[in-house]
């Protein structure tokens, strides 16, 4: 890898770039799926190769390939030069980097047991195991249980002197449950320990371990039955207490997005739309949410998704206040955005392939512990409902309106929980949202939530993200929202 990198960053300095960096890449993804007490699939899969990036008189330029070999190197080079070339005749402001001492150092993710070295007969009846403890719920008609795990071996050399190993896993599994009313055909389906793809983390086969997947199916298939039988989730103004993985989902799509600053600038809109956190917001004293919002994005969290020792321009991992008793003060940003707002980079730039060109990436963005238990809070509650696991979503382009459902919803009544709720939705505008955050659990319910499948980009990357987050509450929320036959 060492080779490869040093051969293309001397071509492309020959060549006339003025910066150059390297990334040579190896990635290797294996995936396990049962579905209805069956194996639906076991797959495998390996990818790699490098790219080299350049600037030529002030532009970016950009070239992969998958050939690993000197001859190569100096051909991706050259392209890549002859693209900063071709960008700079484009009139536009002259690319700046912000400043970084020369890199040198090695990151592997901290495990016990590798994934890939656990027999693939023991993972796949764990989630056999777990599949049947959800058919075992009369009602339940469809099961699936999922696994993935994945190494990435990847070196970074730059024009400057860094040259950068990093060997980053990451694990994670998840189970659900559907049933179906055969008279109506409405299906309901709960989720764990998360929706939308998997609970995952940077770290070893213990991760699958500890979330114990076969001791909650019979949990979930059972609240699967009992949301068939549920009302509806009525309409009004009421107190909500989100649960951690809901919470953990409003923080990436209402905060995470928001703060990416290539996404603040414009230069990235075509996905996912920009943002409403204009630069004359920072340093501004804008009040992004109540005294008790405090939000990071810190990729130095041991296990978490969106943990690195270095990015992929070779800032070192670092933590970074975001909102800080409720005023805003920090985006994500990479070394190109952050001097236009006179800052450096804080290491969040990411590509989630070697044929990719690195972007502002979330990290792992969190919503910070507060003092609550989760029962206290309930106690503290008069009237209102606690909400859990999210369902659906939906928010605008710039990250300002939003509505969520969740899987199930439970009535709280004089600071007891009461009936279930089936079809719990609620909506609001995130400055105001974050503005009647009352409070926030604590450390031990606290849990950093990954997100693996985050896409952004045209092509679209998929990027793995984390997002601490415990039980909130939040005051004066419109809930049941939306209509159902």
């Amino acid at each position: 890898m060492r080779e490869l990198a040093i051969r293309a960053i001397n071509a492309a300095r020959q060549f006339g770039a003025s910066y150059v960096d390297v990334r040579v890449m190896e990635r290797t993804t294996e995936g396990i799926e049962v579905k209805n007490g069956r194996v639906e699939g076991v797959s495998s899969g390996a990818s790699s190769g490098f790219n080299v990036r350049v600037i030529v008189n002030g532009a970016w330029g950009f070239a992969s390939s998958a050939r690993m070999d000197n001859a190569e190197a100096e051909r991706i080079a050259r392209q890549a030069v002859q693209i900063a070339r071709a960008s700079a005749l484009v009139a536009g402001e002259a690319v700046r980097l912000s400043e970084l001492p020369p890199q040198k150092g090695s990151y592997r993710t901290p495990m016990r047991v590798d994934p890939f070295t656990v027999p693939l007969n023991q993972k796949v009846q764990l989630l056999l195991d777990a599949d049947a403890a959800m058919r075992s719920v009369d009602g339940v008609a469809i099961t699936s249980a999922t696994m993935e795990y994945s190494r990435e071996h990847k070196f970074f050399a730059s024009s400057e002197g860094s040259e950068i190993e990093q060997e980053l896993f990451d694990t994670g599994a998840a189970i659900s449950a559907t049933a179906v009313d055969p008279e109506s055909n409405e299906l309901q389906t709960r989720s764990y320990p998360n929706s939308f793809g998997r609970q995952a983390g940077t770290t070893g086969y213990e991760f699958i371990e500890a979330m114990d997947l076969v001791n909650h199916g019979a949990r979930i298939g059972e609240e699967a039955v009992r949301l068939l039988a549920a009302p509806q989730c009525p309409s009004g103004v009421t107190t909500i207490i989100l649960d951690g993985p809901q919470t953990a989902l409003q923080v990436h799509e209402s905060c995470g997005h928001p703060i990416e600053l290539d996404r603040v600038l414009g230069y990235e809109a075509g996905f996912v739309g920009k943002s409403f956190l204009t630069t004359d917001k920072l340093n501004s004293n804008y009040r992004y949410g109540s005294d008790v919002v405090n939000l990071t994005a810190d990729a130095t969290i041991p296990g978490a998704l969106g943990t690195f020792g270095w990015d992929d321009e070779g800032v070192p991992a670092q933590r970074t206040p975001i909102v800080s008793q409720g005023i805003f003060s920090g985006y994500l940003m990479s070394r190109d955005t952050a001097p236009l707002i006179g800052l450096s980079s804080n290491g969040c730039v990411r590509a989630d392939g070697w044929n990719r060109l690195p972007m502002i990436r979330m990290t792992n963005v969190s919503l910070e512990p507060g003092t609550w238990k989760l029962d206290d809070l309930i106690a503290d509650t008069a009237d209102g409902l606690y909400m859990s696991i999210n369902k659906s979503w939906s928010i605008d382009d710039r990250r300002l309106n939003f509505q969520f459902g969740v899987e199930l919803a439970y009535e709280i009544k004089n600071g007891k929980l009461g009936r279930l709720y089936k079809n719990a939705t609620y909506t609001g505008i995130t400055p105001q949202f974050w503005g009647s955050c009352d409070a926030v659990c604590g450390p031990d319910e606290w849990t950093v939530w990954g997100t693996p499948n985050c896409g952004k980009g045209e092509p679209m990357q998929v990027m793995r993200t984390g997002h601490g987050a415990a039980p909130a509450r939040f005051r004066n929320v419109q809930v049941g929202v939306g209509r159902w036959s």
